[in-house]
């Protein structure tokens, strides 16, 4: 219980701080390119991610950082918890915005932040909007963003990955860049596990050989989706392996 009580004051208590910054950043953004300001709206998101995931007092490894290249990527991850987007926004120095359902525009100011992030939401209850969805991300990684998806379109919970829906692919193929994969295992066990209470937990967290934008577009889109989740279910047997023989 005093593990969720630290994780949740710092999620909302840090807020009107990064609200003062955020004003700061967005007058700044003028005199920026792209890449300056998404790397500078990046540092509060990962003081926040960071700050949330040491009051979960959960171990993260991740390997794999040398991987990343230069450029907007597309990054594709399972989705096991509601603790993979603070995960990932604490480890990977590469800024990002993400793909999130409408609902969390309701919370107070995190949806300020990503929408500067160039996060792009989600109504999963309207075709319109997901079929928009796509094209905002499209234009975003267009514009030089990088953009994180969860293809699964929901949490697993720990319980296996599910199928990989194939609007990520569309988007990579349509945006022209490189898909960077990513295996998440172990935050399930953080808070969905747990009757939602947050408790520690072992994290690894493995990025894999991007795809580069060629080979996306030499396969056929069930090819390609095949390729990327055979990827990451390889690697996240590999993580699972590791964790058991520790």
């Amino acid at each position: 219980m005093l593990n969720s009580i630290r994780t949740f004051s710092f999620l909302f208590g840090y807020l009107p701080l990064s609200t003062v910054n955020l004003k700061k950043f967005i007058k700044q953004k003028p005199q920026l390119s792209v890449q300056e300001y998404d790397e500078l709206i990046h540092t509060e998101p990962q003081k926040w991610a960071t700050g949330i995931m040491k009051r979960t007092q959960s171990n993260i490894t991740i390997t794999g950082l040398e991987k990343l290249p230069e450029g907007p990527v597309l990054f594709v991850s399972n989705h096991e918890g509601n603790f993979d987007i603070p995960v990932l926004l604490s480890k990977i120095p590469k800024p990002f915005g993400f793909i999130s359902k409408k609902e969390v525009k309701k919370l107070p100011i995190i949806p300020l932040y990503m929408e500067q992030m160039n996060c792009v939401f989600l109504d999963r209850t309207d075709r319109r909007s997901a079929l928009k969805s796509i094209t905002d991300t499209v234009g975003k990684l267009k514009e030089g963003h990088s953009i994180l998806i969860f293809p699964e379109g929901t949490r697993s919970k720990g319980e296996g990955m599910g199928e990989f829906k194939s609007g990520f692919m569309r988007i990579a193929k349509d945006a022209g860049v490189p898909i960077q994969p990513i295996a998440i295992l172990g935050t399930s066990e953080i808070m969905e596990k747990n009757n939602n209470k947050v408790l520690p937990a072992d994290v690894a967290v493995q990025l894999l050989d991007p795809i580069p934008a060629d080979v996306i577009e030499q396969l056929n889109a069930k090819e390609a989706i095949h390729l990327v989740r055979s990827k990451i279910e390889e690697a996240i047997a590999g993580l699972s392996r590791q964790k058991t023989n520790k």
